[in-house]
C-alpha cells in the first residue's frame, strides 16, 4: 500500500493552542484524511516541544516544576485537537524517552561525522523565540521576529558545521524546486543561503531543562536541534519499522517564521547524519488580527475551541481553509466566519441537501437514469490541486460543483416533475450529494458523516466519485447548518 507521512510543527508549550496552531493542524488533518480516502496508509504526526530556557522560566513563574508545567500544557493541546476532530496517529512530546534517546543517537552520528566542534558563542539571543540573532538583524535591541528585547550572551558551546552544507543545500533547491512551497518561500531560503551562512550553536551550558549533550555532560542540546529530530524519533528511528515504512516525510507543514529552521538547518542535519531528506516543506502564512501576528505575547490570540463551540467545529474548519490560501496571511474576523456560515454553508450546501432529500423522501417511483451532470465535476482538477497542496483551491473547485448542483435543481424544477423524468433528476442530485459527501470529508468530517447518514450510505473513496445509480436509503435528518442571527 502506498504511504503518506504528514507532520505539523511541534508546538512550544509556553502558549495555549490558538487559531494559528489550529490552522496548521487542520491543514495537516485535511491532507491526512484526503490521502486515506485515496487508499493510502497514512501517518499523521503532531506534538509538543518541551525543552529550553523559556519553559524553565514559565514553569518557575507558574510555581511548578518544568515537568508539571509541560504535562499540563501538552494535555491542553491533546484536548484541543480532540475537540477540533484532528485525526492524528501519534502525538509526540520531546520529553518522551524514545525521543531523548533518538536525539542522543543523532548527536553521536553528527559528532562521528566531525560536524560538531567546540567554540565560544557571543551574540544576541531572543529568549522567547529560543533563537540567536545576527547583529545586522537586530533593530533597536529588538528581535526581528517577535519585536521583544534581545540579550547579549557569551558562553562556551558546541557548534554544528552548518556552513559546510551551503553548496549541497543550494544544489538540492536547484534540482528540486518543490522542496519548499510556495516558490516565494523557496526564493527567500535561497537568498539566505547565498548570503553568509553561520555555523549553528547547538548546545547550552546555562540550561538545565534539556537533553544532555553526550560528548560533554555540562551542556544540554539546543532546543531547535532537539525539536527537529521529532520527525524521525516519532517513527522509532533508527531501528523502528515505521521509520522504514514512512520516511522520508511527504510534507512538513510549518509557519513562515520557522521556515529557515526546517529548510536550512534540518536538511543539513539530515545530510550530516546520512538520512534522506523530506520531500516537501509546506510553508503557511499567518492568521493576523487587525494586521498583527496572532500570539500570546501580543494578547490577541483567538481561541479556536471557543469558536468551535459557538459555531461548530466543521464551520470553523471550513472557514479557515476557505477564507485564504494556505500560503498567504489572512486577517481573522468573526463576522467573516458568520458570513460564510450563513452564505456558503447554509445557503449553498445545507439548503441543497434539505430540498433534495425532501423531494427524494416523497418520491415513490424508480430512481435511475443517465448521468446528466457528470461533467460538472472536475475531479482531475481537484486531484491536481491536492497534489500541489493547494487545499484552498481544491475546496473552491468542490464548491463550484456544489453550486452547479443548485443550478441544476433550479433549472430542472423537480418539484414540478413526476414519473421517469423526476427519477432521473433525483438520481443525478442524490449521486451528486453522495460524491460531495466524500469530497468534503477531509474538510468537514462531521458534516460529511451527517450527509451520509441522511443518504443512507457509507463513506466511499475517491474511486467512488463518479456517477451511477443511487442505492442509498434516504431519511432526512436535522439541518446541516442553522442560520446565525447577529444583533
Amino acid at each position: 500500500m502506498e504511504k503518506f507521512y504528514v507532520t505539523t510543527p511541534i508546538y512550544y508549550v509556553t502558549a495555549k493552542p490558538h487559531l494559528g496552531h489550529a490552522f496548521a493542524t487542520i491543514v495537516a488533518d485535511i491532507l491526512a484524511r484526503w490521502n486515506r480516502i485515496l487508499g493510502k496508509e497514512v501517518f499523521f504526526l503532531t506534538g509538543t516541544d518541551e525543552h529550553g530556557t523559556k519553559i524553565e522560566k514559565a514553569a518557575r513563574e507558574a510555581g511548578k516544576t518544568p515537568k508539571e508545567f509541560v504535562d499540563e500544557v501538552a494535555n491542553m493541546y491533546m484536548g484541543a485537537w480532540k475537540a477540533l476532530d484532528i485525526s492524528y496517529d501519534k502525538f509526540i512530546r520531546t520529553t518522551d524517552e524514545e525521543h531523548e534517546k533518538a536525539v542522543s543517537e543523532f548527536v553521536r552520528l553528527v559528532w562521528d561525522n566531525k560536524d560538531i566542534y567546540k567554540g565560544v558563542y557571543e551574540g544576541w539571543y531572543c529568549v522567547p523565540d529560543e533563537t540567536f540573532i545576527a547583529d545586522f538583524e537586530v533593530k533597536d535591541g529588538k528581535c526581528p521576529e517577535c519585536g521583544r528585547d534581545v540579550q547579549r550572551v557569551k558562553e562556551d558551546a558546541y557548534f554544528f558545521a552548518l556552513s559546510s552544507y551551503k553548496e549541497d543545500l543550494l544544489r538540492i533547491f536547484e534540482e528540486n524546486p518543490d522542496f519548499v512551497k510556495p516558490n516565494s518561500r523557496l526564493n527567500e531560503i535561497v537568498k539566505i543561503l547565498k548570503g553568509t551562512l553561520r555555523d549553528l550553536d547547538i548546545t547550552r551550558k546555562s540550561v538545565t531543562w534539556g537533553i544532555p549533550f553526550e560528548p560533554d555532560k555540562e551542556q544540554t542540546v539546543y532546543v531547535w536541534f532537539d525539536a527537529l529530530i521529532n520527525y524521525i524519533s516519532a517513527l522509532g528511528w533508527p531501528n523502528g519499522s515505521k521509520f522504514t515504512e514512512f520516511w522520508p516525510a511527504d510534507v512538513h507543514i510549518v509557519g513562515k517564521e520557522i521556515s529557515r529552521f526546517h529548510a536550512v538547518i534540518w536538511p543539513a542535519m539530515l545530510l550530516s547524519a546520512g538520512i534522506d531528506l523530506p520531500k516537501t516543506i509546506l510553508v503557511h502564512g499567518w492568521w493576523t488580527v487587525e494586521g498583527k501576528k496572532m500570539g500570546k505575547s501580543l494578547g490577541n490570540a483567538v481561541n479556536p475551541i471557543d469558536l468551535s463551540k459557538k459555531y461548530s467545529v466543521d464551520a470553523l474548519r471550513y472557514f479557515l481553509v476557505k477564507e485564504k490560501s494556505i500560503w498567504e496571511d489572512g486577517d481573522f474576523s468573526e463576522s467573516g466566519l458568520v458570513s460564510r456560515i450563513n452564505g456558503e454553508l447554509l445557503a449553498d450546501l445545507g439548503n441543497l441537501v434539505a430540498r433534495v432529500l425532501t423531494l427524494a423522501e416523497k418520491f415513490k417511483g424508480k430512481i435511475d437514469g443517465k448521468a446528466e451532470i457528470a461533467d460538472n465535476l472536475n475531479m482531475s482538477r481537484i486531484m491536481e490541486l491536492f497534489d500541489g497542496y493547494d487545499i484552498n483551491g481544491a475546496l473552491n473547485e468542490i464548491w463550484a460543483f456544489v453550486r452547479s448542483i443548485n443550478k441544476y435543481i433550479n433549472d430542472t424544477e423537480p418539484w414540478k416533475l413526476d414519473g421517469p423524468r423526476l427519477g432521473t433528476v433525483l438520481n443525478n442530485s442524490l449521486e451528486a450529494l453522495r460524491i460531495i459527501s466524500i469530497l468534503l470529508y477531509p474538510f468537514m468530517p462531521s458534516t460529511s458523516e451527517s450527509m451520509q447518514a441522511q443518504l443512507g450510505i457509507k463513506l466511499g473513496t475517491i474511486n467512488d466519485c463518479k456517477f451511477g445509480t443511487f442505492n442509498g436509503k434516504v431519511k432526512r435528518g436535522k439541518n446541516l447548518f442553522d442560520k446565525i442571527v447577529t444583533a
